[in-house]
């Protein structure tokens, strides 16, 4: 993702407002690697700026994942996440607290080339991109157990 003033600037491109919510949103997405649901950042929206509406969240999300600058994520594990790496990386999710991580992977790529041939084999459909991801227990979950 962008930074935060470079996100100011594609907005305005775009023809999109700029607010003081917006810039903030920006910066609680810039380096943030906790893979945040829109109701976590909103809660941490609202305890900085009081008044701060969901719907600004909502749609600012939705903004920045139209522009590429966000994935939104189903990692099966309730809300839908957001991650503001949109490098080619994959993730490791807690089943316990459902923390989401990125990891980086290294042979993926041959996994998607067999992918895709046998997609394509069966005429099925052609595959964009390969995303794994890993299950198990975050190292502070299992020193609690």
């Amino acid at each position: 993702m962008q930074s935060p003033e470079e996100l100011t600037t594609a907005f305005r491109a775009r023809g999109l407002k700029v607010t003081p919510q917006r810039q903030l949103i920006f910066r609680l997405l810039a380096g943030n690697d906790r893979h945040p649901s829109a109701d976590v950042l909103f809660a941490t929206a609202s305890a900085a700026m009081p008044g701060i509406s969901l719907r600004t969240i909502y749609q600012t999300l939705t903004d920045l994942t139209s522009m590429g600058e966000l994935r939104a994520l189903d990692v099966g594990a309730g809300a839908t996440r957001f991650d503001p790496n949109i490098d080619d990386h994959h993730h490791v999710i807690c089943d316990h607290c459902g923390d989401v991580r990125d990891v980086y992977v290294s042979g993926v790529e041959s996994l998607r080339l067999l992918s895709d041939a046998d997609a394509e084999a069966h005429g099925i459909f052609e595959i964009d991109r390969t995303q794994v991801v890993f299950r198990g227990t975050c190292s502070p979950c299992r020193s609690t157990r």
